[in-house]
Protein backbone atom coordinates (compact mmCIF):
# COMPACT_ATOMS: atom_id res chain seq x y z
CA UNK A 1 0.00 0.00 0.00
CA UNK A 2 1.59 3.38 -1.18
CA UNK A 3 0.31 5.66 1.36
CA UNK A 4 1.76 8.81 -0.11
CA UNK A 5 -1.36 9.82 -2.56
CA UNK A 6 -4.23 8.23 -0.21
CA UNK A 7 -7.11 10.42 -1.36
CA UNK A 8 -9.74 8.83 0.51
CA UNK A 9 -8.01 8.27 3.35
CA UNK A 10 -8.21 12.17 4.08
CA UNK A 11 -11.78 11.26 5.34
CA UNK A 12 -10.13 9.00 7.86
CA UNK A 13 -10.18 10.81 11.01
CA UNK A 14 -6.44 11.15 11.29
CA UNK A 15 -5.57 9.51 14.55
CA UNK A 16 -7.24 6.51 13.07
CA UNK A 17 -5.14 6.73 9.79
CA UNK A 18 -1.78 7.55 11.91
CA UNK A 19 -2.17 4.08 13.38
CA UNK A 20 -3.07 2.35 10.57
CA UNK A 21 0.57 3.91 8.47
CA UNK A 22 2.42 2.35 11.92
CA UNK A 23 0.89 -1.07 12.07
CA UNK A 24 0.15 -1.70 8.55
CA UNK A 25 3.56 -3.49 7.53
CA UNK A 26 2.87 -5.81 10.54
CA UNK A 27 -0.70 -6.98 9.24
CA UNK A 28 -1.71 -10.40 8.25
CA UNK A 29 -3.27 -10.70 4.81
CA UNK A 30 -6.39 -11.09 5.86
CA UNK A 31 -6.17 -7.54 8.32
CA UNK A 32 -4.97 -6.02 4.73
CA UNK A 33 -8.02 -6.55 2.73
CA UNK A 34 -9.74 -4.60 5.88
CA UNK A 35 -7.49 -2.03 6.30
CA UNK A 36 -6.93 -1.70 2.81
CA UNK A 37 -10.98 -0.98 2.25
CA UNK A 38 -10.97 1.53 5.24
CA UNK A 39 -8.47 3.37 3.02
CA UNK A 40 -9.89 2.91 -0.03
CA UNK A 41 -13.62 3.78 1.14
CA UNK A 42 -14.17 4.57 4.46
CA UNK A 43 -17.47 5.88 3.70
CA UNK A 44 -18.47 2.34 3.22
CA UNK A 45 -17.32 1.17 6.37
CA UNK A 46 -19.32 3.29 8.02
CA UNK A 47 -22.61 2.52 6.45
CA UNK A 48 -22.16 -0.94 6.67
CA UNK A 49 -22.37 -3.99 9.07
CA UNK A 50 -19.92 -5.90 10.25
CA UNK A 51 -20.79 -9.04 8.11
CA UNK A 52 -21.11 -6.29 5.11
CA UNK A 53 -17.66 -4.69 5.78
CA UNK A 54 -16.24 -8.40 6.04
CA UNK A 55 -18.07 -9.51 2.50
CA UNK A 56 -16.68 -6.17 0.73
CA UNK A 57 -13.24 -6.61 1.94
CA UNK A 58 -13.21 -10.40 1.28
CA UNK A 59 -12.33 -11.07 5.22
CA UNK A 60 -13.85 -12.53 8.18
CA UNK A 61 -15.84 -10.89 11.09
CA UNK A 62 -13.50 -11.77 13.49
CA UNK A 63 -10.59 -10.23 11.16
CA UNK A 64 -12.74 -7.08 11.57
CA UNK A 65 -12.91 -7.50 15.45
CA UNK A 66 -9.24 -8.30 15.22
CA UNK A 67 -8.19 -5.38 12.92
CA UNK A 68 -10.60 -2.71 15.49
CA UNK A 69 -7.93 -3.91 18.64
CA UNK A 70 -4.81 -3.22 16.57
CA UNK A 71 -6.10 0.16 16.30
CA UNK A 72 -7.39 0.92 19.16
CA UNK A 73 -10.84 0.30 19.41
CA UNK A 74 -12.95 -2.05 21.73
CA UNK A 75 -14.69 -3.85 18.63
CA UNK A 76 -16.25 -3.37 14.95
CA UNK A 77 -18.67 -1.11 16.38
CA UNK A 78 -16.79 1.33 17.96
CA UNK A 79 -14.76 1.72 15.16
CA UNK A 80 -17.75 2.53 12.79
CA UNK A 81 -18.93 4.62 15.16
CA UNK A 82 -15.95 6.80 15.30
CA UNK A 83 -15.75 6.58 11.10
CA UNK A 84 -19.51 7.73 11.45
CA UNK A 85 -18.91 11.18 13.86
CA UNK A 86 -15.66 12.05 11.73
CA UNK A 87 -17.70 12.16 8.10
CA UNK A 88 -20.39 14.06 10.17
CA UNK A 89 -17.69 16.63 11.65
CA UNK A 90 -15.68 16.39 8.85
CA UNK A 91 -18.16 16.96 5.52
CA UNK A 92 -16.88 20.64 4.66
CA UNK A 93 -13.31 19.96 5.10
CA UNK A 94 -11.74 21.61 1.84
CA UNK A 95 -8.11 21.58 2.60
CA UNK A 96 -6.38 18.41 2.89
CA UNK A 97 -3.87 17.64 4.84
CA UNK A 98 -0.31 16.43 3.43
CA UNK A 99 -0.03 13.05 4.79
CA UNK A 100 3.35 12.21 3.15
CA UNK A 101 6.75 13.57 4.39
CA UNK A 102 8.43 15.65 1.10
CA UNK A 103 7.00 13.57 -1.29
CA UNK A 104 5.33 16.56 -3.43
CA UNK A 105 8.90 18.25 -3.67
CA UNK A 106 11.08 18.57 -6.85
CA UNK A 107 13.23 20.78 -8.46
CA UNK A 108 10.36 22.91 -9.99
CA UNK A 109 8.71 23.46 -6.14
CA UNK A 110 9.47 27.00 -5.02
CA UNK A 111 12.17 27.30 -2.34
CA UNK A 112 9.54 29.24 -0.08
CA UNK A 113 6.73 26.14 -0.91
CA UNK A 114 9.72 24.25 0.16
CA UNK A 115 10.05 25.62 3.50
CA UNK A 116 6.80 25.70 4.26
CA UNK A 117 6.13 21.99 3.21
CA UNK A 118 8.92 21.12 5.84
CA UNK A 119 6.98 23.47 8.38
CA UNK A 120 3.65 21.44 7.56
CA UNK A 121 5.59 17.82 8.01
CA UNK A 122 6.79 19.15 11.49
CA UNK A 123 4.12 20.41 12.61
CA UNK A 124 1.81 17.53 11.45
CA UNK A 125 4.26 15.29 13.17
CA UNK A 126 3.80 17.18 16.79
CA UNK A 127 -0.07 17.19 16.77
CA UNK A 128 -0.18 13.67 15.25
CA UNK A 129 2.54 13.01 18.25
CA UNK A 130 0.73 14.38 21.04
CA UNK A 131 -2.85 12.87 20.01
CA UNK A 132 -1.01 9.49 20.37
CA UNK A 133 -0.15 9.98 23.82
CA UNK A 134 -1.62 7.49 25.68
CA UNK A 135 -2.26 9.16 29.28
CA UNK A 136 -1.50 6.45 31.35
CA UNK A 137 1.82 4.84 29.85
CA UNK A 138 2.93 8.36 29.65
CA UNK A 139 2.41 9.17 33.09
CA UNK A 140 3.91 5.83 34.07
CA UNK A 141 7.45 6.89 32.31
CA UNK A 142 7.13 10.21 34.21
CA UNK A 143 7.17 8.02 37.24
CA UNK A 144 10.21 5.79 35.96
CA UNK A 145 12.23 8.69 35.47
CA UNK A 146 10.76 10.06 38.90
CA UNK A 147 11.95 7.39 40.81
CA UNK A 148 15.67 6.21 39.10
CA UNK A 149 18.88 6.54 40.56
CA UNK A 150 20.57 6.51 37.68
CA UNK A 151 19.07 7.20 33.51
CA UNK A 152 20.96 5.48 30.68
CA UNK A 153 20.21 7.20 27.33
CA UNK A 154 20.47 5.37 24.03
CA UNK A 155 20.20 6.08 19.98
CA UNK A 156 22.17 6.07 17.38
CA UNK A 157 22.43 8.11 14.43
CA UNK A 158 20.22 11.41 13.82
CA UNK A 159 18.47 10.09 17.31
CA UNK A 160 22.05 10.76 18.93
CA UNK A 161 21.54 14.30 18.46
CA UNK A 162 17.77 13.30 20.51
CA UNK A 163 19.93 11.75 22.87
CA UNK A 164 22.67 14.31 23.69
CA UNK A 165 19.91 17.39 23.81
CA UNK A 166 18.28 14.67 26.67
CA UNK A 167 21.56 14.09 28.60
CA UNK A 168 22.55 17.95 28.58
CA UNK A 169 18.57 18.63 29.94
CA UNK A 170 18.91 16.15 32.62
CA UNK A 171 22.72 16.68 33.29
CA UNK A 172 22.03 20.24 34.01
CA UNK A 173 19.48 19.47 36.61
CA UNK A 174 21.83 17.40 38.19
CA UNK A 175 20.62 14.45 37.49
CA UNK A 176 22.80 11.12 37.60
CA UNK A 177 22.50 10.61 33.78
CA UNK A 178 25.06 8.76 31.12
CA UNK A 179 25.24 8.10 27.56
CA UNK A 180 27.71 7.86 24.79
CA UNK A 181 28.00 6.75 20.95
CA UNK A 182 29.61 3.59 22.02
CA UNK A 183 27.88 0.91 22.36
CA UNK A 184 30.76 -0.75 24.68
CA UNK A 185 30.22 1.86 26.74
CA UNK A 186 26.30 1.85 27.06
CA UNK A 187 26.71 -1.87 27.77
CA UNK A 188 28.95 -1.05 30.61
CA UNK A 189 26.67 1.83 32.04
CA UNK A 190 24.04 -0.66 31.97
CA UNK A 191 25.84 -3.38 33.95
CA UNK A 192 26.06 -0.96 36.85
CA UNK A 193 22.08 -0.30 36.68
CA UNK A 194 20.01 -1.31 39.12
CA UNK A 195 16.50 -2.75 39.50
CA UNK A 196 13.85 0.70 39.34
CA UNK A 197 17.17 2.89 37.07
CA UNK A 198 15.67 3.50 33.66
CA UNK A 199 16.76 3.51 29.97
CA UNK A 200 15.79 5.60 27.47
CA UNK A 201 15.72 3.68 24.30
CA UNK A 202 15.02 6.04 21.08
CA UNK A 203 14.88 3.91 17.82
CA UNK A 204 12.38 5.58 14.92
CA UNK A 205 12.38 2.18 13.45
CA UNK A 206 12.77 -0.14 16.55
CA UNK A 207 14.74 -2.55 14.50
CA UNK A 208 18.63 -0.50 15.09
CA UNK A 209 20.48 -3.34 16.16
CA UNK A 210 22.85 -1.80 18.89
CA UNK A 211 19.56 -0.12 20.56
CA UNK A 212 18.24 -3.62 21.00
CA UNK A 213 21.35 -5.28 22.36
CA UNK A 214 21.38 -2.59 24.69
CA UNK A 215 17.89 -2.80 25.48
CA UNK A 216 17.98 -6.70 26.23
CA UNK A 217 20.72 -6.75 28.06
CA UNK A 218 18.63 -3.42 30.21
CA UNK A 219 16.01 -6.11 30.89
CA UNK A 220 18.31 -8.81 32.28
CA UNK A 221 19.16 -6.90 34.54
CA UNK A 222 15.96 -5.58 35.84
CA UNK A 223 16.15 -2.07 34.70
CA UNK A 224 12.80 0.23 33.19
CA UNK A 225 13.03 -0.08 29.91
CA UNK A 226 11.31 3.29 28.12
CA UNK A 227 11.23 3.25 24.61
CA UNK A 228 10.24 6.05 22.48
CA UNK A 229 9.71 4.78 18.78
CA UNK A 230 7.34 5.31 15.26
CA UNK A 231 6.25 1.94 15.36
CA UNK A 232 3.68 0.05 18.08
CA UNK A 233 5.00 -3.25 16.45
CA UNK A 234 8.55 -3.73 16.16
CA UNK A 235 11.23 -5.83 18.28
CA UNK A 236 12.06 -2.70 20.74
CA UNK A 237 8.66 -2.30 21.78
CA UNK A 238 8.68 -6.30 22.94
CA UNK A 239 12.09 -5.68 24.90
CA UNK A 240 10.21 -2.21 26.55
CA UNK A 241 8.22 -1.92 29.41
CA UNK A 242 7.04 1.24 28.82
CA UNK A 243 6.45 3.25 25.09
CA UNK A 244 6.12 6.02 23.87
CA UNK A 245 4.87 6.45 20.19
CA UNK A 246 5.75 9.24 17.64
CA UNK A 247 3.95 9.82 14.68
CA UNK A 248 6.26 11.04 12.15
CA UNK A 249 5.53 9.23 8.75
CA UNK A 250 7.55 8.99 5.24
CA UNK A 251 7.84 7.08 1.88
CA UNK A 252 11.51 5.81 3.11
CA UNK A 253 11.32 4.61 6.13
CA UNK A 254 15.41 5.16 6.93
CA UNK A 255 15.23 8.36 5.76
CA UNK A 256 16.51 11.11 8.05
CA UNK A 257 13.74 13.68 7.98
CA UNK A 258 13.42 16.15 10.98
CA UNK A 259 9.85 15.82 11.52
CA UNK A 260 11.08 12.36 13.09
CA UNK A 261 13.45 14.05 15.68
CA UNK A 262 11.19 16.77 16.22
CA UNK A 263 8.87 14.08 17.26
CA UNK A 264 11.13 12.72 19.27
CA UNK A 265 12.72 15.75 21.04
CA UNK A 266 8.87 17.06 22.03
CA UNK A 267 8.62 13.73 24.23
CA UNK A 268 11.79 14.09 25.66
CA UNK A 269 11.21 17.79 26.62
CA UNK A 270 8.11 17.34 28.19
CA UNK A 271 9.21 14.66 30.20
CA UNK A 272 11.67 16.55 31.50
CA UNK A 273 9.46 19.51 32.22
CA UNK A 274 7.32 17.12 34.32
CA UNK A 275 10.29 15.75 35.98
CA UNK A 276 11.24 18.95 36.93
CA UNK A 277 7.53 19.47 38.19
CA UNK A 278 7.22 16.78 40.37
CA UNK A 279 10.72 16.77 41.78
CA UNK A 280 10.88 21.10 41.65
CA UNK A 281 12.51 20.64 45.25
CA UNK A 282 15.26 19.01 44.93
CA UNK A 283 16.19 19.80 41.73
CA UNK A 284 15.49 23.71 41.78
CA UNK A 285 19.05 24.38 43.81
CA UNK A 286 20.86 22.24 40.91
CA UNK A 287 19.69 23.89 38.17
CA UNK A 288 20.25 26.88 39.51
CA UNK A 289 23.94 26.61 40.23
CA UNK A 290 24.69 24.75 36.46
CA UNK A 291 23.26 28.56 35.70
CA UNK A 292 25.34 30.68 37.22
CA UNK A 293 28.14 28.24 36.27
CA UNK A 294 26.79 28.48 32.43
CA UNK A 295 26.87 32.62 33.24
CA UNK A 296 30.93 31.97 33.81
CA UNK A 297 31.20 31.81 29.35
CA UNK A 298 28.81 34.69 28.84
CA UNK A 299 30.03 37.81 27.92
Amino acid sequence: MNFSNIENGLRLPRGCLVKIQAVYPTLKKAEKCAANLMLEDPDAIAASTIVEAATLAGCSETTWVRFAKRLGYSGFHALKGDLSEHAREDTDRQDPIMLSLYDDIDYKTPSLEIARRVLDSSVNALMDTFELIHEIEYDRAVQALCDASKIVLCGTGDANAVVRSAYQKFFRAGLDVFTSSDIDMQLIAIGNLKPGDVLVAISYSGKTRSVLEVTKYAQRKGCTVLAITNFPVSPLTKHADIVLLTAAFTKHTGGEIVSKRIAQMFLIESLFVNLLMKSQRYLDGNIQRSNEAIDINKL
